[in-house]
């Protein structure tokens, strides 16, 4: 079922759903998750039933699983890694006199929840009336905490309305608790269930703590509870446990208009090296972290903490109420899917759900980390800290490939590769740019040069040193790759990939350039001037395919002759589903935007002419089949005049998940599309480029937006962006210098603290009329998904 903005009005700040739809609970459990990139709870009903997918996960904490090959071959992956659903500690179930509360039963006369984007909580307030009639009005506040690092907290208060009531609530802990097959495969599904072995548990009036290892990985967490309560006149406070649960029951009674009222204390820990009683104690010292600090002080961290991201990140967007709400909802997961990772990875869908079996894929580098490195800056550092810690599993996996350097996975959790699907997996090389060219961004916006020192260096180096070996020169001098897949995965295994030959020689590029700023370290590392030099002539050298009869570029070699696809007779999207990939793989079909990326990322390679052509080329060919494409086609349709197009995957884009787009947002949030929301409005609308080293911004809004106003770190200085369709004023709230300087259309422009400038929008005339697309494939827009033409 899709949702509706009946369900979900639309506001500026919060995510309100305003009736219960118990067949929408997979999506809005995705929708209400709750992180701070360490601790992940889906936003599942407190009572636990009924749900669609149970979730509570711990970032990197996963389970070994087999990976089914029909035929295997030397150097395939041998083992996958699945995120483990831990401990649920998110159960308070209810009963009224003797009657569970559940939302099926009975009579649900009001029910809302809210997540709010400035608090950082999710709320919930309903109206029940038992089987037996008994009325009682139920107030819930859940929480993730951002400043303790450990810590989830839930505020839970009950009200009898019409007559006295016997209120039983029990507070739990759950292991290994039932939830949906993860997988078609037998084996798989078998190390799923049940993953967790117990260790031991302890249990008090007040509280308890079941401690588990995983069965294969080896991997041991804690999960902890407490409990502060407030109820009128006498109360009965009992706990027990055993090795898969604990449980903690109140039971009081209640006159109509008193109220009970619960605060749980929710910890995690995890370790791979820590023993039993240090896992132990961490929990149990955060329990009483959060003892300390108190219910009210955990919601004022809360609330500062967004206060000082919101400073910096938020976008306000004027005339298109839908794209106001996205674009906040997309920045607030993101940070809450980075806040406290700490050298953990970022997954693809966050921790809201068991999607892609949690793993993270070049979706960070590529579509998370811009966002990040212009908003929140230590949260990207912490995510590249995290890439270059796998960087000797890289450089075990480039040895087995017989390669040098180092060759990052395509998807992962700890970091060895775990695609099972060689041609779209092993053959992705262009992650390894991606990751490289992640850190030179942020050594670009920050100024920070500490990262590179303390851990990019050797990631340069050692993915330059794995594009000379995989590439090599034809008998004309020219650098060539074969046998790669681009970001397309519908074109694999192919000869000079425009994205991934431009990327690998802005890598060798890059990798220069550092060993030229760090010589000692470097020499460190073996890198001599002959070997620098070898890089930078590659770079020089490197073949980009051009179609000289069409006037455009080439996705991959050849590309452009291949058999155009049959759109007439093939339209059932996505056709992964239903054609074979040996009759999309020699077709003109694209899956997500490829060249169009490299378009986006290095803007500098391309004449305005070549963009234009290029977008009206592979606007007709390009089945958006992936949740990565429509940010991508907002930002160059923006770029070469099609506005109005642009604003209809912007708003497909912002909207995957409020809407469920895809159909699969119940198996978790498209973490890059949310972060392409952003992208979308800063790097399409406001221009934002920076693959030349410098702030570049170019502002042109659609009918659509009558202003856009928007945030930006750049080298310690703090920018705002405010646009209409004449003006555009910046202004530079500070930083270590009164004046900056950026180009705005092209041109130079010189920036002061002293007072806001304001110049011209420069006029975008399109060189080609707006392109058409697959039958079908036309974006969203906004007048489409409310029913109009």
């Amino acid at each position: 079922m899709m949702i509706k903005d009946e369900a979900f009005p639309v506001e500026p700040w919060q995510v309100r759903e305003t009736e219960l739809h118990h067949d929408l609970l997979p999506q809005s459990e995705s929708l209400f998750a709750l992180s701070n990139g360490h601790i992940g709870l889906r936003g599942n009903l407190d009572e636990g039933e009924p749900y669609g997918l149970p979730g509570t996960y711990l970032n990197g904490f996963y389970e070994i699983r087999p990976l089914p090959y029909a035929e295997a071959g030397f150097g395939y992956p041998e083992d996958g890694q699945s995120i483990v659903n831990v401990t649920n500690g998110k159960i308070i179930r209810l009963l009224v006199d003797d009657e569970p509360f559940d939302t099926r039963y009975g009579q649900l006369l009001s029910h809302e929840r809210i997540l709010d984007m400035r608090a950082g909580v999710l709320r919930r307030c309903a109206e029940w009336k038992s089987p037996a009639g008994k009325h009682i009005r139920l107030n819930t506040v859940r929480m993730v905490s951002l400043a303790q690092r450990g810590l989830a907290a839930i505020e839970y208060e009950v009200e009898a309305v019409d007559d006295p009531v016997r209120v039983t609530l029990q507070s739990e802990l759950v292991a290994n608790e039932d939830q949906p097959s993860p997988s078609d495969d037998p084996r798989v599904a078998a190390v799923l269930v049940n993953p967790l072995a117990p260790v031991m548990h302890e249990v008090s009036e007040n509280g308890a703590l079941l401690v588990h290892r995983t069965r294969s990985s080896g991997l041991m967490m804690a999960a902890a509870m407490d409990h502060v309560v407030e109820a009128p006149g006498r109360l009965d406070l009992s706990g027990d446990a055993g090795e898969d649960w604990a449980r903690t029951t109140v039971v009081c009674g209640l006159e109509p208009g008193q109220r009970l009222r619960v605060v749980k204390y929710l910890a995690y820990g995890w370790s791979s090296l820590r023993s039993r009683p240090a896992l132990r104690d961490q929990a149990a010292a955060a329990i009483a972290s959060a003892r300390y600090t108190g219910w009210q002080g955990l919601l004022d961290e809360q609330r500062r903490y967004l206060d000082d991201f919101w400073d910096c990140a938020d976008v306000e967007v004027e005339g298109d109420a839908d794209c106001q709400q996205a674009v906040r909802f997309g920045l607030f997961h993101v940070m809450q899917a980075s806040a406290r990772a700490e050298r953990r990875a970022i997954p693809s869908k966050g921790l809201t759900g068991s999607g892609y079996d949690g793993h993270s894929f070049w979706d960070t580098e590529g579509f998370v980390l811009p966002v990040l490195t212009y908003t929140a800056p230590a949260a990207a550092a912490d995510a590249l800290r995290w890439r270059s810690s796998t960087l000797e599993m890289a450089q075990a996996r480039a040895e087995e490939l017989d390669l040098h350097g180092a060759c990052f996975p395509w998807r992962t959790i700890r970091g060895q590769e775990c695609s099972a699907y060689w041609p779209a997996g092993t053959a992705g090389f262009h992650v390894n740019a991606d990751i490289a060219m992640a850190f030179e961004r942020y050594r670009v916006v920050t100024g920070d040069h500490s990262l590179e020192a303390e851990c990019g260096l050797a990631v340069l180096v050692n993915t330059a040193r794995m594009w000379h070996s995989l590439g090599h020169r034809d008998r004309y001098g020219r650098w060539r790759i074969d046998g790669v897949t681009g970001p397309d995965e519908y074109t694999a295994v192919v000869r000079d990939n425009v994205f991934t030959n431009l990327m690998a020689a802005a890598n060798l590029r890059a990798a220069a350039e550092a060993c030229r700023r760090n010589p000692d370290a470097a020499g460190e590392l073996g890198v001599g001037l002959e070997e620098i030099a070898t890089w930078c002539d590659t770079a020089d050298a490197v073949h980009i395919p051009y179609d000289e009869e069409l006037g455009v570029h080439p996705q991959c070699d050849g590309f452009t002759t291949l058999r155009e696809w049959d759109f007439d007779d093939n339209t059932r999207y996505p056709l992964l589903l239903h054609e074979p990939y040996v009759r999309l793989y020699p077709a003109q079909v694209v899956k997500q935007a490829d060249l169009v990326l490299a378009m986006q990322l290095q803007s500098h390679a391309f004449t305005a002419e070549q963009k234009a052509r290029n977008v009206d080329y592979y606007e007709r060919r390009t089945t958006r089949d992936s949740s990565l494409s429509a940010c991508t086609q907002a930002v160059m349709c923006a770029d070469v005049g099609h506005l109005e197009l642009a604003h209809d995957y912007t708003y497909e884009a912002a909207l995957i998940d409020l809407r469920d787009l895809h159909r699969n947002t119940a198996d978790g949030l498209h973490l890059a599309s949310l972060a392409g929301s952003w992208t979308a409005l800063v790097a399409g609308f406001g221009g934002l480029r920076d693959d030349d080293g410098v702030l570049a911004l170019d502002p042109h809004l659609p009918s659509g937006i009558s202003r856009l106003r928007f945030r930006l770190r750049w080298r310690e200085f703090r920018v705002t962006v405010d646009t209409d369709h004449d003006c555009v004023t910046y202004t530079l709230r500070d930083g270590p210098r009164s004046r900056l300087l950026i180009r705005h259309a092209g041109e130079q422009l010189e920036l002061s603290t002293d007072e806001p400038t304001r110049v011209p929008v420069r006029p975008r005339v399109p060189l080609l009329p707006p392109p058409q697309q697959p039958p079908g494939r036309e974006p969203l827009g906004r007048q489409r998904d409310r029913g109009g033409d």
